[in-house]
């Protein structure tokens, strides 16, 4: 079910790679749900800077970029201390600035076309930016 009042306090987010859904959480209830597109290596956990992965585990939302390249932009808050770790093995950067952001035009309707972020429209990012509370979890799956 999904909450019509659009100030119903989001509590966590769900992310699922595979069938590119993004939930919108409070408690148990679904708030809002999305379609997202992924970066252009969609499949596996990000590692290393560049892969074109969208990273998989649990992470906060950290971060708000008004003046995002791709309209408005909310951050996650990989690489965590594993990610850095794992990448520090193989003498590589594991990346960063991962987000859930807009789309601009030249890239609607092209699927997965990000470096590792997640695309939703430009008007379902103006509602995540507003709903989602900074320090809210996101659990991304595969």
């Amino acid at each position: 079910m999904i909450i019509p009042d659009p100030n119903t306090p989001v509590t966590h987010l769900l992310a699922y790679k595979g069938n590119r859904s993004l939930y919108l959480m409070a408690n148990d209830t679904v708030v809002r749900s999305y379609n997202f597109g992924l970066g252009f290596q969609p499949v596996g956990h990000k590692q290393f800077e560049g892969d074109g992965k969208t990273p998989e585990g649990i992470y906060t939302m950290d971060r708000r970029n008004p003046r995002s390249a791709y309209h408005l932009s909310v951050g996650i808050s990989y690489p965590n201390l594993a990610d850095r770790e794992y990448a520090k093995q193989y003498n590589r950067s594991p990346g960063g600035d991962i987000f859930i952001h807009g789309t601009p035009q030249r890239f609607v309707g092209a699927g997965d076309w990000t470096v590792g972020c997640m695309a939703v429209t430009n008007a379902e990012v103006e509602e995540i930016y507003r709903l989602v509370p900074l320090g809210a979890r996101i659990h991304i799956f595969s």
